[in-house]
Order: C-alpha cells, then sequence, then structure tokens
C-alpha cells in the first residue's frame, strides 16, 4: 500500500492516521474545506490501520467502495500494520526512550526528510494514535471524531506532553449545535467540519459504487425500503451474538409493522454471516423481502442509492448522519435494553447510546420515524443530559460540570430519565438520586462520609 511521492527536506509533512473509511472521509471533507492548509503546502501522508481484533480476516479500508477517490486526494499511502508487524495496531506502542529511534526509522523508511511534522490522529489516548504522538514527540496533534463519541468526555487521562500540543477537535455536526466534550478539560477548542464538504465527499464515494444500489437492482423491488443497520455489539461485549440477533429480528419486526414490504440489511463489516440468516427466516414469516448486502461499502452510499423511508438501528453514527446529511427519518429499536446492560459506566458508547435514546422515536412504541435533525432546538433538547451523563463518566476529569450535574438531577430526575443513571453511580458521587445524597453531601468528611452510606445502603439491603 506504500505509494510515495518523496518531500523536499525542510517541507512540513502531515501524517493522518485512519481506520475506517468514514473517519477518511472526514479527513476528505476537512481538506476540501482547507482547514488543513491550501493544496501543495504539505507532504501529506495517509497512515492506514486495520484495528480489527484479527486484521487478516477483516476486510481492509482499501476494499471498500471509494476507497481510490479518498486515497487520490494524498501524496502517500502507508500501511500501520506491516510497519509495525507483527505487532497488533491496538496494542504496540514504543517505550517513550525508544521513540528518537523510531522516529528516525519511520522518517526513513518512508522517506520523510527532515521536515516538521503535524499529526491528525482518531482516539488520541488509544493506540495507534497515542504510539504516534510518542514517536513523534515535537509534533502538533490534531484530533478529528468521525462519530457520536466526540460529544461525550475523554476517556483517559492524557500525559501533559501530549495535551499540550493538541491543536483542536475537528468533528461532524451529528447533532447540530451539540457541543463535544471531548478533551474539554483540556480547553482544546472544536471546530466543526463542514456539512456541505462531507456531503460532497459522500457523493464522490457513492458515485464509484458499480452496480449501483437502486431500485429493481440487487434484488431490491419499487417502493421505499427500510434499511437497518448492524453495529456488531458482540464484538464490543455489550450483547451476546444471540442478544444482537434477536435485536436484528426486533428491528425487521417494527420495519414491518410500520408498513415496510421490503427491508435492506447492512450489516456491521466484521459481523458473523449467521446474522443475515436468523433475519431471512424473519423476514419470511413477516412477510417482508429482504435483502442483505455483503458489498464492503458505506452505509452512506447505501442511503444515497436507495432513498430509504426509513433508517432503523439502535445507537449507529450512520443512523444520524442519514437524518443530517439525506434528510432519512430515523427510528430505534434497543436502546432501553443496552443503557440497562453497557457497563462499567464509563464506556464511551454510554454517550452514542443516551443521544439516540433521548433524541429518536422508538419504533417498537409504533412512533414514526423522523428526522430528528431538523427540530431547531435539537442540540438544546439534550445538551443538559448528555453533560450531565458525561459529568458521572468522568467526574475526576470533568470536575467543573458537577453544579450542572446536581441542578440537572435536581430538577429532572424521575422515572423516565433514571434509566440514564445507576444509583450506585450518584451515590458514589454524592449527586441527587444516589441513596442518602442529601444527607452525604452535608456531612463533614467528604470521602469518609460516603464510605459509611455504602455501608449502611448494603447493610439496608442484607436485611430486606
Amino acid at each position: 500500500m506504500d505509494v510515495r511521492n518523496t518531500p523536499r527536506d525542510d517541507k512540513l509533512i502531515q501524517i493522518f492516521e485512519v481506520s475506517t473509511l468514514y473517519g477518511a472521509a472526514t479527513l476528505a471533507a476537512a481538506l476540501d474545506a482547507g482547514q488543513f492548509g491550501p493544496g501543495g503546502s504539505a507532504h501529506r501522508v495517509l497512515l492506514v490501520s486495520n484495528n480489527a481484533a484479527i486484521p487478516e480476516t477483516a476486510s481492509g479500508i482499501d476494499e471498500m467502495t471509494g476507497w481510490g477517490r479518498i486515497a487520490a486526494r494524498f501524496d502517500q499511502v502507508v500501511d500501520w500494520n506491516e510497519t509495525i508487524s507483527p505487532h497488533h495496531p491496538s496494542d504496540w506502542g514504543p517505550a517513550d526512550r525508544d521513540s528518537p529511534l523510531w522516529e528516525r526509522l519511520l522518517r526513513r523508511w518512508w522517506g520523510l526528510g527532515d521536515g516538521p511534522v503535524e499529526l491528525a490522529v482518531e482516539s488520541v489516548h488509544a493506540k495507534p494514535a497515542a504510539a504516534l504522538a510518542t514517536i513523534f514527540a515535537n509534533a502538533d496533534v490534531h484530533v478529528y471524531a468521525d462519530g457520536l463519541m466526540s460529544y461525550g468526555p475523554t476517556r483517559d487521562r492524557l500525559s501533559p506532553d501530549t495535551s499540550i500540543r493538541i491543536q483542536r477537535l475537528l468533528h461532524l455536526d451529528l447533532v447540530p449545535g451539540l457541543r463535544p466534550l471531548l478533551l474539554a478539560e483540556h480547553q482544546v477548542p472544536a471546530e466543526v467540519v463542514p456539512n456541505d464538504a462531507f456531503r460532497a465527499v459522500l457523493d464522490e464515494i457513492s458515485a464509484q459504487h458499480e452496480p449501483a444500489v437502486a431500485p429493481d437492482a440487487d434484488g431490491v423491488p419499487e417502493g421505499k425500503p427500510a434499511v437497518i443497520l448492524g453495529q456488531y455489539l458482540a464484538a464490543i461485549d455489550i450483547l451476546s451474538v444471540r442478544e444482537e440477533e434477536a435485536l436484528h429480528e426486533r428491528m425487521l419486526r417494527g420495519a414491518a409493522a410500520a408498513g415496510f414490504r421490503t427491508v435492506v440489511f447492512k450489516p456491521h463489516p466484521t459481523a458473523p454471516a449467521q446474522y443475515s440468516r436468523v433475519l431471512e427466516k424473519a423476514a419470511a414469516e413477516a412477510g417482508v423481502r429482504l435483502t442483505v448486502l455483503d458489498t464492503p461499502m458505506l452505509a452512506e452510499t447505501v442511503f444515497d442509492h436507495l432513498d430509504p423511508g426509513l433508517v432503523v438501528g439502535c445507537f449507529s453514527t450512520a443512523m444520524l448522519t442519514a437524518s443530517v446529511y439525506y434528510g432519512v427519518p430515523i427510528a430505534r429499536v434497543g436502546t432501553g435494553q443496552l443503557l440497562e446492560k453497557i457497563k462499567p459506566y464509563q464506556n464511551s458508547n454510554r454517550i452514542p447510546l443516551t443521544i439516540v435514546d433521548a433524541l429518536v422515536p422508538d419504533l417498537e412504541k409504533k412512533k414514526a420515524g423522523e428526522v430528528v435533525t431538523r427540530r431547531p432546538d435539537v442540540a438544546a433538547s439534550v445538551e443538559p443530559l448528555v453533560r450531565t451523563v458525561g459529568f458521572c463518566m468522568q467526574a475526576k476529569t470533568n470536575p467543573g460540570l458537577r453544579g450542572e450535574a446536581e441542578a440537572w438531577l435536581t430538577a429532572n430526575l424521575n422515572d423516565a430519565t433514571r434509566r440514564y443513571f445507576k444509583r450506585a453511580r450518584l451515590t458514589a458521587l454524592a449527586l441527587p438520586g444516589g441513596f442518602a445524597s442529601g444527607i452525604t453531601r452535608q456531612l463533614p468528611g467528604g470521602s469518609a462520609a460516603l464510605r459509611i452510606a455504602r455501608k449502611v445502603r448494603k447493610a439496608t439491603l442484607r436485611n430486606k
């Protein structure tokens, strides 16, 4: 995958790390919008990482529809897996003392010369981004977020050596007007990738799909279909395989009950084939014609070619993309179940799950799909909840949010909103809704009072 156009020794080197085509499309849109400077101002390297558990068995980003058009924007494309083989990208990172050696090695191996380096990375707290930040220890760092997780708090503490170099957070405006919490504790400015630039890149990718996914092609009959989005939640230990199969079946039956006679299933690229077989049986029972799309392509390509009447999912980022960029009604299934099961409370998927549960109509409650991002108050309606959940997830990182969280919980915690919180978590943080929270917040001793309250609670539960 190494394609080279060797730079001058003094030219700025920009290294863009990607692991998904959606992320690469986000960076392409930022480049097109001039957010990384004018074309030709730097030597641009696209560093591709396959972070699948077993990369050798998963489809690579370069196998997906539209990849060639994205890669053409860069002077050089490099395979990170090949560079660090036999190590796994999610595991490997250099020892701090070895970082100068690795920088010299990579500059020579990739033909980068001696020019200054900038990094554009996803998930800066995790590998491989963290490894790159360690190796190129003097590089400015730009973080880009291509999904709903950008609205949640930073998962892990960053070293001062890394955090001081972060220049900005680039993100898509998936919930128009909602402010990201990611990296906010470091006062990193957030910058939106323009909607029109991102949609133009998606259209460019979609145009590369042949044969086109359209009515009467690939088994899809006339009439607007419903599209079901698979996420493969079993792979990240949120659901079991059997539970996820049942979730997809609920989505299909919900679409059928809403009047759709044609359903298209867009499985996650790494999902097992048995998911499709389970859905085929459910479709036959529901009298629905099912098409399973096994071509490696973005869900957005499906939206563009099919013009669906409804997109159904659990908490996939592609649901909000369908609403923002394609004006397609969306509906959710199963978020209540996942809010109960997801753990630990700090799990980064909690914020996307909360946003979708709070904004998107529940298909199983016979609520119609809606283009939710067109509501004028969409950000105002969900931001206080998101910031409160974010504080509960990472209170030590975001202590300035405590006052907002206490005020929101005092005013809004009820039977309808309690599903977003765990009583044990509220108790540990001495927040409204926790066990004896009003008393523990007033007692002297702080943490000692909380320990006493927990012991009393355990004793009370034992005696019930």
